[in-house]
């Protein structure tokens, strides 16, 4: 079956007045993915790969790192998201005395027992700005939740709500304050993304709109799902068919990056699982049942470029763990399309 099939006999099901009611159904990535977006550029105007990459997470059963030098937008992207699904948000702002129980909660004296306050962890959608102001104790307290979607506190284990993604902010190119995140933090990231720079004409157009509104922007973003409609949609990713040949490319690219000549450390298991649930959710909003190649050179940047950790030596001669993918991406073969 073609993409351009597919992507016809998905919008045939689909009319403007019923595409709310088809995402809730857990019909038609491309309805969803249409949604968000219209749903999203009400209160920011962006590029798409960004906010792609974002429903990728969330679809993939992931969380995202949002990275870009300050004024770009990474907390409205994180912001306009959660409040277009229609999922309960949380907030937390990383700073040095932030403390694990301002992240997960704990237990406070009432009436002469104990009773559980839980933190903001207990949400749909964690928004943690600035991450790495935080400290490596504080960050290691996410560590259970993002892997396990639960949190162990006073010997107890308590789950988190489904659907449950954390998306963090962070500078890259400030340091000052900052604690960088570890790698076994960095790891239980799906995916790394930067919103960039407008384009000259948007960038217009966000001033006419700041010039124009006194609202927030935010305030005109009207929730178009909910946490039942995304979990069914996940359910339809989970499904969507990967063939022998993909799954072994897969398994090549993630395998070539341990022993490029350029990197110290090559992406992990998980990083293979990652890869293989991204492209699924990629190639569901694209509208398709199935996987294309196309759908893994898509998301293998922002899947795999935080996972690498590139040779002192070699990042002295330029080497960068971009440069490297780019070079693993070519140099493994490519399966032919079924």
């Amino acid at each position: 079956m073609s993409d351009t099939a597919t992507a016809s006999s998905d919008e045939s099901v689909m009319t403007p007045a019923g595409d709310a009611g088809d995402v809730r159904e857990g019909r038609g990535g491309q309805a969803f993915w249409r949604q968000l977006r219209d749903a999203v550029s009400v209160a920011m105007v962006a590029p798409d790969e960004p906010l792609r990459l974002v429903a990728v997470a969330l679809l993939a059963e992931g969380h995202a790192l949002v990275e870009d030098v300050p004024g770009t937008g990474k907390t409205l992207l994180a912001r306009a998201s959660a409040r277009a699904l229609g999922l309960a948000t949380a907030r937390i702002q990383g700073t040095p005395d932030l403390l694990p129980v301002d992240v997960t909660g704990g237990s406070v004296l009432d009436a002469g027992s104990l009773r559980f306050v839980p933190g903001p962890v207990f949400t749909n959608i964690l928004l943690v700005d600035e991450i790495n102001r935080a400290t490596p104790r504080t960050q290691s307290a996410l560590l259970e939740a993002m892997q396990e979607r639960q949190v162990s506190i006073e010997s107890e284990t308590r789950r988190l709500p489904e659907p449950f993604l954390v998306l963090a902010t962070q500078n890259p190119i400030e340091y000052e304050g900052t604690f960088a995140l570890p790698e076994a933090q960095v790891d239980r990231f799906l995916v790394r993304l930067a919103v960039g720079y407008p384009r000259e004409d948007d960038e217009r157009r966000i001033a006419r709109r700041y010039a124009s509104e006194a609202s927030d922007p935010l305030d005109h973003v009207t929730p178009f799902t909910d946490a039942a409609a995304v979990l069914r949609l996940r359910e339809r990713v989970r499904r969507l068919r990967v063939a022998d040949e993909l799954e072994a490319y897969v398994v090549a690219l993630v395998g070539a990056t341990r022993s490029h000549p350029s990197l110290q450390l090559g992406a992990s298991p998980r990083a293979t699982v990652a890869l293989y649930r991204a492209a699924q959710a990629w190639a569901f909003l694209a509208g398709r049942d199935f996987v294309l190649p196309d759908d893994v050179q898509a998301v293998a940047p922002a899947v795999l470029t935080h996972r690498l950790m590139v040779d002192v030596d070699e990042g002295i001669r330029g080497a960068t763990a971009a440069s490297a993918l780019e070079e693993v991406l070519q140099a493994v073969a490519v399966p032919p399309a079924s």
